[in-house]
């Protein structure tokens, strides 16, 4: 296993052929609090992901036992003056959006607990795989803010705007049953089994052409919320930027040779 450090508390490793790099948050005995300097490393570690073409899949993990993140770090936020947290804030839009916004299909691998801010990186994932330890929600409200890493925008995208306003307003936190039954999650694990399964996830994803992966995580996020006609446009440019790829004139020629593909990825 190779691993990359960025700073002290964010790691991205990478096995094997290293189509699958999981970025691990490794703050653990704050719980993965997210604090600037932890923010500042994991938009780092995000851009660095973003701009490596041998990476097919990432999963987002963490190394804390009791939580996969407990969401801003308060205390530090408690010394913040008010001229401190305005210019702290693009650093912590930096993380989150920099998880959002990787171009390969991504997977949270949540255990413990994962609330406010913590949610909201899992929230940025296309998949979230959650143990039977889980306990999500996004309890911003009951300290006096909002959800202010895309919780507001991502929740509803997920289970529409009614449960999502049921559960910001509420701040209440939801253990893994109710969590999958409400489409919070997307599969529950066995207790400590979560990273395992997103990462044996993350290589059958990245089994697939990478150019693929990259031009349905487009299409798939460009298209929701528009209309029907839109999507198809955005669908049909995705369409256009792999119907003449060297990864399809490998797939169609694997595929009738009966053979593995060897994809180059362009």
């Amino acid at each position: 296993m190779s691993e990359q450090r960025f700073g002290e508390f964010v790691a991205v490793r990478r096995e094997g052929d290293g189509h699958v790099a999981e970025l691990a948050m490794d703050r653990p005995k704050a719980m993965n609090a997210v604090s600037t300097e932890m923010a500042r490393s994991i938009g780092a570690a995000c851009a660095a992901l973003a701009a490596d073409p041998s990476v097919r899949v990432v999963v987002l993990s963490s190394t804390a036992e009791r939580a996969f993140c407990v969401g801003a770090d308060l205390k530090e936020r408690n010394s913040f003056s008010d001229t401190e947290l305005v210019r702290q804030r693009p650093t912590t839009r930096g993380a989150y959006g920099g998880v959002l916004a990787l171009p390969m299909p991504t997977i949270a691998a949540v255990h413990g607990f994962a609330l406010g801010g913590g949610f909201e990186l899992a929230l940025a994932c296309d998949v979230i795989v959650a143990d039977e330890t889980s306990v999500v929600g996004l309890p911003e409200v009951s300290v006096g803010v909002i959800p202010g890493g895309g919780g507001t925008q991502l929740l509803p995208r997920r289970v529409g705007a009614a449960r999502a306003a049921e559960l910001i307003f509420t701040a209440r936190r939801v253990e893994a049953a109710e969590a999958l039954s409400l489409g919070l999650v997307d599969s529950v694990v066995p207790a400590a089994q979560d990273r395992a399964e997103a990462l044996a996830l993350a290589s059958r994803m990245a089994a697939n052409s990478p150019v693929g992966l990259r031009a349905a995580k487009r299409a798939l996020r460009l298209g929701h919320g528009m209309d029907l006609e839109a999507g198809l446009e955005i669908e049909d440019a995705a369409w256009r930027t792999v119907a003449f790829s060297g990864d399809r004139v490998e797939g169609v020629a694997a595929f009738n040779e009966k053979r593995k593909p060897n994809w180059p990825g362009e």
